[in-house]
This record gives C-alpha cells, structure tokens and sequence, in this order.
C-alpha cells in the first residue's frame, strides 16, 4: 500500500459496530488487512497437460493447448514471471481488467483482501494510475443480496454493508487515518490476449490516499492465490541500499519457479478450523513455519523452543510475512536477543529512551559497520535445517541522523502475539509458497540480478 511505514494497525469495523478481540486486529509496517482466522488451508493439485491452464493451474486460456506429442511426459504448467520494486514493500504490477490496466499492488502474504485504487471523478487527487471501471468490459459490482455482503455469520476479516445505491460497501480506518473503503466487485487479471483469471473478488477502493492497493496472498479464502487457485508462488527480495536514488527490482514468480531445484523447505504448520477456532491469537491464513531458535555470532540463545510455537491460545506462531519490513519476536525471545546485542555492542552506545516507529527499541548511536563487526551473523534457526541468515550488515537499519536501530523489534509494542519474519530479513532469498505440498522453500540468491 503507502510507502509510509505504518507500525500499528486498528482494524474498526465501523458498519457493524463489531470488535474483534485479541490478536485479530492485526498491525504491519503499512497498512493491510490480517487475520483470516476461520478458513483452512485448502490444497490445489496442478493441472493435467490437456487442460485450458495455459499460465498457471488457476488461469483460464481462451484457446486449450495442443495435444503432448510425448504422452509419457507431463510438461509443468508455465508461469507467469514478472518484477517488484522494493522500498519498504513489495510492490507490483499487475494488468487488470479488459482490456487491461496496470495496477501498482503491495505483494503481501499477511493479507487476504486484494485491492486497487478506482477511479473516482469527484476526488481531486487521485494516483494518476487508478484503476477507470468504465474502461474494462469484464468489471461488476457486487450486490447487496450477494451472500459475501450480507454472510448468515459475520465475516470480521472482511466487514461489510449496503451503500446508498445497493451495492456491497466496505471500509476500513488505518492507524494513520488513512482510511481504505469502496464496493466489492468482480474483475479479472488478464495476463495476455490469451490467458487471464477468471472474475475474481476484489475490493475496489475510492476514498483513500494510498498509492497502492494490496495484492492479498495468504490462505484465506478471498485471497488472490486461493481465488484463482494457484498451486505455488514465489519472490526473491533484492539488496536495498541506502543511498540508491531508484527502489532495487526483484522477481516475482505465479506458478513453477525454474531456481526451485535449490531450495529447502519447511513444513507449514496447520491446524484445522475447529482448532483454530479455538485459539484466539492465531491467525489459521498465515504461512505459518516451525523455528528451532536463534544464534547470534555463532553463540546459540538460551530461549525455548516453545517460544516460537503456538500455545493453546495461538499465541507464539512463526509466521513469514512479506507486508511487514523487520521481523519483530515474542518477549521471551526478544529479551534474549536484546541482552546478547547489547553486550556484544557495549551498553554506553545504547540510545537511551528512544524507540523508532513505535516498535524498534533497541537503537544506538554509533557506526554500524563497527558495532555490526562483534555481533557477526544472526541466524533464525527453522526445522530440517533450515536457515534465514541476517548478515551482519542488515543487524541494524539507519532510522536517519546517525541513529542505527536493531532490525528485529518486540512484537508487545505492535500489540501482537506472533513471531514474524519480516521482508527486510527476506533480501537475497528466494522465498516460494507451496500451497499444494504444505511448505515455504528458501534459496540463497542474488536478488538484484535476478530479474
């Protein structure tokens, strides 16, 4: 969404006069939607050859393919490569509508509602690429009797009522004020004259000044990825420089990656609806991972494994989040992680009292390079032996005049009870989410050079 880094988000369901409780009101480093906590992981097998998916398992092609001349082989389904820029989120491209309009969407796995900004005469400033309705043959807004806008048992993820002119409304207020709302409608994503999704859900919004819409990609069932019933996705983050004066470009994959004979994966952890239903702080749409523990210059913490995992409440999941910039830790892992930084740093270098963005508490004043050097590599310790390493060089972030914050913040000051592995500890991986075979894969690469 906005470029701005938003460290806490209030979700008010303003038209139901509802509350949620709980960790469910779910905040990132910009605005989004969270917490999908009653739709179960829903597999999707590939497609067989001879079938009209052309692009991936989800796209549907005007024309079938031919027949396989090698019958004993089955060829994978092609994917649709394209690029992101990335600042503080992911942002990318997409051609909606026929005939299609490129929309700029924030690429996020912690969301589940897609949206774009629509074109609306009445507001002066308008992003110059909004999406025009008028334009696309393929647009329809949802009604007021459709079952999603008036559900027999309120959806608190995707709140809901009827507008003046009896159409499907939504809206959502931001921590900032940035306030996001608009009718719900059907559009398609069309990819080429010859492959394009089906009519998805999309929310269309017209009152809000964010640059950007959300392209939601968890397991929810509205999501972009379950909607159109794609089996696997996947983005390398590029290295992101200081003093770049134009956002660093990564690659982002729907569909088969060619680089993932690579890489190592991890099982999602999953929990079927009536469990999840049962556990206030956990969030059952999230790509949710097992992490063993934390080394910090070679030295193992002492922090238990439960730490990272969810207790009865749901409260302590892992989760890979590509909308949250830094990765942020439960208490008892935190305070571990700070004292061991701390020590290794020298406590005299500690900005006393200051804390950036509302949720990044441990900042220093002082070159990064040389604190950097005693701490060396922090490793985020996964199952199977899987690591994410944050080399020393990405430990602290500059937050501007000569103040360096640790990267990894408390997830108590977002008000959350998550561990969540942030796109700034993503830079230089391939990440790939394997929605038919329960799992994450990582691959060390060169991100910039990617595309």
């Amino acid at each position: 969404m906005a470029l701005c880094n938003f460290f806490l988000l209030l979700l008010i369901v303003s038209s139901l006069s509802l509350s949620v409780q709980g960790n469910r009101n779910f905040n990132k480093l910009k605005p989004s939607l969270k917490y999908s906590f009653s739709f179960p992981l829903t597999s999707h097998r590939l497609s067989h050859p001879d079938s009209p998916a052309t692009l991936l398992p989800s796209l549907v092609s005007a024309t079938r393919r031919k027949p396989n001349p090698n019958p004993g082989s089955l060829n994978k389904p092609s994917a649709y490569k394209s690029s992101f820029k990335y600042s503080v989120a992911l942002i990318v491209s997409l051609p909606i509508g026929t005939p299609p309009q490129s929309q700029s969407m924030v690429l996020d796995t912690g969301s589940q509602l897609s949206w774009i900004q629509c074109h609306n005469k009445t507001v002066a400033k308008l992003p110059p690429a909004s999406f025009d309705p008028s334009l696309s043959s393929t647009f329809s807004v949802l009604p007021c009797n459709h079952p999603l806008c008036k559900p027999r048992i309120p959806d608190f993820t995707l709140p809901t009522d009827c507008d003046q002119n009896r159409l499907c409304h939504y809206s959502y207020f931001y921590a900032d004020g940035t306030l996001a709302e608009g009718n719900l409608v059907r559009e398609k994503i069309t990819f080429s004259r010859l492959q394009s999704t089906p009519p998805l859900i999309l929310g269309c919004a017209r009152d809000t000044g964010a640059a950007e819409g959300i392209l939601g990609m968890n397991l929810g069932r509205l999501s972009f990825s379950s909607q159109a019933k794609i089996s696997k996705f996947s983005y390398c983050v590029p290295l992101r420089r200081k003093l770049a004066k134009v956002p660093p470009v990564g690659t982002f994959y729907l569909g088969e990656n060619p680089y993932s004979g690579g890489f190592r994966y991890v099982d999602l952890l999953t929990f079927d609806r009536s469990q999840s239903q049962q556990m206030p702080n956990f969030d059952a749409a999230a790509y949710t991972v097992v992490m063993e523990g934390i080394r910090i210059g070679g030295k193992r913490l002492n922090i238990s494994r439960a730490v990272f995992r969810p207790d009865p409440s749901g409260a302590g999941q892992t989760m890979i989040d590509s909308g949250t910039e830094y990765t942020f830790l439960m208490e008892d892992a935190y305070v571990k992680v700070r004292e061991e930084i701390v020590r290794l740093v020298g406590p005299s270098k500690v900005k006393q009292g200051y804390v950036y963005g509302g949720a990044l508490d441990l900042c220093f004043n002082g070159d990064p390079v040389a604190m950097g050097r005693p701490i060396g590599d922090v490793v985020l310790e996964m199952e199977k032996g899987v690591e994410i390493v944050v080399e020393k060089e990405k430990v602290f972030t500059d937050v501007g005049s000569g103040v360096h914050c640790l990267s990894i913040g408390r997830s108590q000051l977002l008000g959350v009870e998550s561990n969540i592995i942030g796109n700034v500890h993503q830079q230089n991986l391939w990440v790939e989410f394997d929605l038919v075979n329960r799992r994450v894969g990582f691959g060390r690469a060169e991100c910039n050079m990617s595309a």
